[in-house]
């Protein structure tokens, strides 16, 4: 049995591993002190991710005026691009929703009678101005037949949307209402023009 004198400390003591909890927090007081815990960005990349300097404060209420102004047409600008994509955050409430995306897809998917109608009303009110009687008189058949065809696939398209509807959103799921009427306004314009923009290609089928 080996005495020990008063302020004396073991060697066993000193030596003894830390425990786990102690080592936790070694490491952690040695993360802290010596670094980050993870590689430093290159000077590249932290220049990247720093924001430029803040523009100076407006000297005068014009120029404060003028900024207010320049920043509205910004978010303006962003937000109808976002509204042409479909962004629904950004559409108007008539076009948002499944329902109105999947009315918007068959439609843009097929050739419209709908979508001649500007330029098919723009040759018969020209004819109407002719001084033949026989080319107002064609002017006027070609406007009626052109109606005739319009109603005929306006019939047409309506019964594809209340058909696709009942199969992909059954009864009681999302409010169809007014769809078919939606999708044969739509149809009436020119491809090119509609808003939000078509997000499918024509449809070889026609």
């Amino acid at each position: 049995m080996k005495l020990r004198l008063p302020g004396r400390r073991n060697p066993a003591d000193t030596t003894a591993p830390a425990a786990p909890d102690d080592q936790g927090e070694l490491t952690g007081h040695v993360a802290r002190s010596g670094g980050k815990g993870r590689p430093t960005p290159r000077r590249s990349e932290a220049q990247g991710r720093r924001p430029g300097p803040p523009p100076p404060p407006p000297t005068t209420r014009r120029e404060a005026y003028r900024r207010v102004r320049e920043q509205q047409a910004a978010r303006r600008g962003d937000a109808r691009q976002a509204a042409a994509r479909g962004d629904d955050a950004f559409l108007p409430a008539r076009d948002r929703g499944p329902v109105r995306r999947a009315v918007r897809d068959l439609v843009d998917s097929r050739r419209n009678v709908g979508s001649w109608f500007l330029a098919v009303a723009g040759i018969a009110l020209i004819g109407t101005f002719v001084p033949s009687a026989t080319l107002r008189g064609y002017a006027s058949f070609l406007l009626f037949g052109f109606f005739l065809l319009l109603i005929v696939d306006s019939v047409i398209l309506n019964r594809k949307i209340k058909r696709m509807l009942a199969q992909r959103f059954p009864a009681g799921t999302e409010k169809v209402r007014g769809s078919a009427w939606y999708g044969i306004s739509r149809a009436t314009m020119i491809r090119r023009w509609r808003f939000p923009k078509p997000e499918v290609p024509l449809s070889t089928r026609g």
